[in-house]
């Protein structure tokens, strides 16, 4: 499992209620099925990796999250993921207010477009950045919200919302003291747990 997945295990508490949206092919729900005992969904789009949740006996549903998440109650749900999929929505806002209306917690990752590598690549070579990291062309990239630490921060301040825990990685997901002390300078990836 991913390193990213991992720590947001640790943030999931045992027996928790937990829907993934953008669950992917199912790795972080049947972790925490296993090691948490949690129960809920997954959400996923993709034909493919339904079929790999279905083969792992994790419960998916296949649907549009950009149409909305209207087919959940008020806060069914302990905590609400979404790795490292924000950013490819229409409407990020509008979806952090959905995943906090139907969980009380939700645990976003996103990749920190902030990061200096992006910076520099930008900056001197004058194209958008490509690498491991970021392995797209700006043509048939997913990503439709570019977005850095400080900017979803300043998104949770501008809504009220508690910003619970934080942590800022490097490329291989691991936490350091410079991605702690200049999260939007060097962490790659952003992992924020939030709360009403």
């Amino acid at each position: 499992m991913r390193a990213d997945l991992e720590l947001i295990s640790d943030w999931v508490a045992p027996n928790s209620r937990v829907l993934d949206l953008g669950c992917g092919n199912g790795a972080l729900l049947e972790h925490l099925q296993e090691h948490k005992h949690v129960t809920g969904y997954g959400l996923e789009f993709d034909a493919d990796n339904i079929n790999q949740c279905i083969e792992k006996g994790i419960p998916v549903l296949e649907q549009d999250i950009d149409q909305g998440l209207t087919n959940f109650d008020d806060q069914g749900f302990d905590v609400v993921i979404m790795a490292h999929a924000l950013q490819q929505f229409r409407r990020p806002d509008l979806l952090l207010d959905e995943m906090l209306r139907i969980g009380k917690e939700a645990i976003i990752t996103f990749p920190n477009f902030g990061h200096w590598r992006n910076r520099i690549h930008l900056g001197i070579k004058g194209h958008m950045p490509f690498s491991e990291f970021l392995p797209y062309n700006w043509y048939d990239t997913p990503n439709i919200h570019f977005c850095t630490f400080n900017d979803f921060r300043d998104l949770c301040q501008a809504k009220g919302l508690k910003v619970e825990r934080w942590a800022a990685v490097d490329g291989q997901l691991r936490d350091h003291w410079w991605t702690r002390l200049m999260p939007n300078l060097f962490s790659e990836t952003a992992i924020f747990k939030v709360s009403r």
